[in-house]
């Protein structure tokens, strides 16, 4: 549309336009057009360039408006991409970039400082140790590891500890196949053997610092070099493992050198019979077994522990067998938990076999009884039948994705009783020195737990007991060790 002014002024300049008359010689039009011109000139300017103006000035500002308001977002928009950039470098830092597109890696590690000290004891447990038991001060633990996936269906494991320092040792090593037909997950190399609750549950769920007598003798450090397969029904009742091993512990040489393998068939069968109210309420049982071949006189043949706590010498020892051939060992695990109580026990027996056809029987076995004093609760993991990690409901330290409010943490105390019975070993071991080899033990442990957040917590035992020698010999002890640990 065309401005007012401008349309009054086309109507007039129409209005005055005198009729053409062209019987009238062109010379005398001519001269009376230019008349007309010059009387209607000056006003059509100043009546069209006046809006004409007017309607740029008007764009020109309208345009300095939507540019001034533009410039707020802009800026807010750069804001932003950098808040997010930021955030996506946080995320990058501390990763590890993959060796391929087609694989995984995940970081994990942790970290145990303890201390130990032995405010009583007497000349028989000094024999035991070799000298007076020293307190000490170090790292239990100090582990890192890598682990992943390998498309389409493999795994695998890297975890090496560092707590006994230029002297490193590597603990899970294997590479592995999931999903598949009938075995579920078959791994190949170090790993747990599937007897033992306590050692089955990782260190950095368990309730007290040192694993019971008879776990630890039976199982020591738990893993060996084998081909194992797990697997679980599909509502998680049952879960099952078993698998071929070398019974020689050579997580500190990384081989075995030998004629004769020392083979090990060893399974469990485990039942979460109960699991209601979000997994505060769950109960549990599992059988295990094992036959194994050894060699006399080898370290296969022997079975030890320290007094469940840190200490030079293992004061339970039934010494070595010079001409042992073979053991089979039966185990039996139940555990309940309901809401902030639970309730564990298992017992272990063993049977070894001479060349001569003699057989003995080791045996042992722990309860313990646990309870949060802040309504917590100990998580289950029904698909290995082991305990989980724990999430406090308030944290201590609240971890920055955590949803938990802060508070005073989760707090835990708890009472085991122990006990290992190797007697029988003095008919078939060497003990060169009686008074050097404990051959029976029970000890009363009572603990509590602070967990800060689920990375961390700290543990504090007292221990009680005492340790029959192959002299028959009674020596007693009390032990304290105490635990600050992070795991990620």
């Amino acid at each position: 549309m065309l401005p007012g002014g401008f349309a009054k002024v086309v109507f007039k300049v129409i209005a005055k336009v005198p009729p053409v008359d062209f019987a009238r010689e062109p010379a005398e039009r001519s001269r009376e057009r230019d008349n007309w011109m010059n009387m209607i000139r000056p006003g059509l300017v100043r009546s069209t360039l006046v809006p004409f103006l007017l309607l740029i000035a008007a764009t020109a500002s309208l345009a300095q408006e939507n540019e001034t308001a533009a410039v707020p977002d802009l800026q807010t928009q750069l804001n932003q991409q950098a808040e997010r950039i930021a955030e996506l470098q946080k995320l990058l830092d501390g990763k590890v970039d993959n060796g391929t597109s087609n694989n995984s890696v995940k970081i994990s590690g942790r970290i145990h400082a303890d201390y130990w000290g032995f405010p009583n004891h007497d000349a028989v447990i000094e024999g035991l140790e070799g000298g007076n038991p020293q307190d000490r001060i170090g790292f239990r633990r100090i582990r890192f590891g890598v682990a992943g996936n390998i498309a389409p269906n493999m795994n695998y494991k890297i975890e090496m500890e560092f707590a006994l320092g230029n002297n490193s040792e590597f603990r899970d090593v294997y590479l592995g196949w999931t999903d598949l037909p009938v075995l579920g997950t078959l791994l190949l190399g170090n790993q747990k053997r599937p007897y033992g609750l306590d050692h089955l549950n990782s260190s950095r769920y368990n309730v007290f610092l040192e694993r019971p007598f008879v776990i630890e003798s039976f199982n020591q450090d738990c893993r060996r070099f084998g081909l194992a397969a797990y697997n679980v029904s599909d509502d998680q009742v049952y879960n099952w493992r078993y698998g071929l091993y070398n019974t020689e512990l050579m997580q500190n040489d990384g081989q075995h050198i030998n004629d004769h393998v020392q083979l090990e068939f060893a399974g469990r069968l485990a039942k979460t019979y109960r699991y209601e109210d979000e997994g505060r309420d769950y109960g549990h049982w599992a059988v295990s077994a094992t036959a194994a071949t050894v060699d006399g006189g080898s370290n296969e043949t022997r079975f030890r522990h320290r007094a469940e706590a840190r200490s030079v010498n293992r004061w339970l020892n039934t010494g070595r067998v010079p001409d042992a051939d073979h053991y089979e060992l039966l185990g039996l695990e139940y555990l309940r938990n309901k809401g902030p109580w639970q309730f564990t026990a298992e017992v272990l027996n063993l049977w070894m076999t001479t060349d001569a056809e003699e057989t003995v029987n080791y045996h042992g076995g722990y309860v313990y009884a646990s309870f949060f004093l802040t309504g917590d609760h100990m998580p289950w993991k029904r698909s290995s039948g082991t305990l989980d990690r724990i999430k406090p409901l308030t944290e201590f330290l609240p971890t920055a994705d955590s949803d938990a409010e802060a508070g005073m943490g989760a707090w835990q105390i708890a009472v085991r009783w122990s006990w290992a019975d190797f007697s029988e070993s003095s008919q078939i071991a060497t003990q060169t020195d009686p008074t050097a080899f404990g051959l029976q033990g029970d000890a009363l442990t009572i603990g509590l737990n602070w967990y800060w957040n689920p990375n961390a917590r700290m543990q504090f035992n007292w221990s009680n007991g005492d340790i029959t020698t192959a002299a028959n010999e009674i020596g007693r002890y009390d032990i304290v060790g105490a635990r600050f640990m992070v795991d990620f």
